[in-house]
């Protein structure tokens, strides 16, 4: 059998694993701090008897686009959007610190100040818990003030402060769970000079538009594997009438 039809296989089969991603980033264009992933499609030699005359496509996941998304005023006082760089700490589902860039925080009913996501944003001392309280504020600087239940108008209480980190883009790393993580921990730091923006959240920076023009490419890319096995297909049925008359 021609091994056309190997090559025809894989790039179909990477076609729909990169089809399958930037699905995913069109289904998360509307989720606040929301970092579309990448994708990469190169061309590989295939190696065998005599000269690699032929490639096969090998997609490779490359990250994720670290640019900002707008930032629209909501009016929301847990709502918070990173003025500029910067990250968010919060506690990932296996007790690890991670990063997030989505700032619809809110009070859960175990008290404490998670993402929308739930992930418990983490403070100086880890995750912040919130008494009962008339109302919140989160100052630019992280700092988390409450009025509690039963106080007067004068009775602000400083709670805590969101860790705010910064660290260069080559640092964090995007896992399967939405959230960045150090790929070294530790080299995510505190940085006094990472500033919020109260009452605001920053959007996904997914375009959609450039998204379903790259699911178009990679659907009449996925066409065109498949016509390469079909092309296998008939070479190979050629081959053996041939080889019938002979």
């Amino acid at each position: 059998m021609d091994r056309l039809v190997y090559v025809g296989m894989a790039g179909a089969r990477d076609a729909t694993l990169a089809q399958a991603r930037i699905t995913n980033n069109l289904a998360n264009a509307t989720v606040p701090g929301f970092r579309a992933d990448l994708t990469r499609i190169r061309s590989l030699p295939l190696y065998g008897p005599g000269q690699p005359a032929r490639v096969v496509p090998q997609a490779e996941p490359v990250g994720a686009d670290l640019a900002p998304g707008t930032v629209q005023a909501t009016g929301r006082p847990l709502d918070v959007a990173i003025d500029g760089r910067g990250w968010i700490a919060v506690q990932a589902p296996d007790g690890g610190e991670a990063y997030t860039r989505a700032g619809d925080l809110r009070v859960n009913s175990a008290g404490l100040l998670t993402t929308g996501a739930g992930h418990p944003v983490l403070g100086e001392n880890g995750p912040i818990a919130v008494p009962p309280a008339e109302s919140l504020e989160i100052a630019p600087d992280g700092t988390i003030s409450a009025r509690l239940v039963g106080e007067g108008a004068t009775g602000l209480v400083v709670l805590d402060r969101i860790r705010l980190v910064s660290a260069p883009d080559d640092v964090l790393q995007k896992s399967l769970d939405g959230l960045f993580r150090a790929r070294i921990p530790g080299q995510a730091k505190p940085d006094a000079a990472v500033r919020l923006k109260p009452q605001a959240l920053e959007s996904s920076n997914v375009s959609t538009v450039g998204a379903m023009a790259e699911l178009i490419g990679m659907a009449r890319n996925f066409e065109i594997q498949v016509r390469l096995m079909k092309t296998a297909e008939e070479n190979d049925a050629a081959t053996q009438q041939l080889l019938r008359l002979g």
